[in-house]
Order: structure tokens, then sequence, then C-alpha cells
């Protein structure tokens, strides 16, 4: 399964500036473990997305897990937005990715 995180700023982004290093860092130990597959700021910046691969048998407990590690949350700058999603057209492709 995957899922998509719509990430928005809940402060200016002078203060969500000051978390981006932890929260990337915490990003990167995602995508360490399969995670994350890919994540961006918004365009504009007023936010950002994360494309993640779920188990199966642990969805929603690995989204909040992922929401509430995050350091954007723990420091009250971001909220999240967590969208499960089964992809039809592009799977393959998807389950390819390491």
């Amino acid at each position: 399964m995957y899922a998509l995180a719509i990430i928005r700023y809940r402060k200016p982004l002078d203060q969500v500036l000051r978390v981006v290093d932890a929260h990337r860092a915490y990003l990167a130990t995602l995508k360490e473990k399969g995670i994350l597959l890919a994540s961006g700021p918004l365009d504009p910046r007023n936010g950002g997305a994360l494309l993640l691969r779920l188990p199966d048998d642990a969805i929603d407990e690995t989204l909040l897990t992922v929401r509430d590690n995050d350091p954007f949350v723990q420091e009250n700058v971001a909220q999240y937005e967590l969208l499960p999603w089964a992809p039809v057209i592009g799977k393959e492709s998807l389950d390819q990715i390491k």
C-alpha cells in the first residue's frame, strides 16, 4: 500500500525553516527504511508532500508514526493530511523503487 502525506505549514516560513534540517534528517531515516519514496516542498512554499510505501498489515500505525515523529509536528510548525493510496496505473514502477 502507498500513501500521500500533504504537509501544510502552520507557522510563517521563517519559523518553519528553523526546523527544516531536523525534518529532512528525519525524512532521510524514513528513506533508509524504505518507507519514504520521494518528498519535497510545494510551490508556492506553503507546505510539502511525501510519497510513502506502507506495510499492508500496519497502514494506520505507520502513517501515525510517520506524522507524530516528524520534527515539524513535534515543534507545531506544520500539520499532516494522510491519504492512503492504492495506485493502479504505474504501480509496477512504484514497486520497483528501492
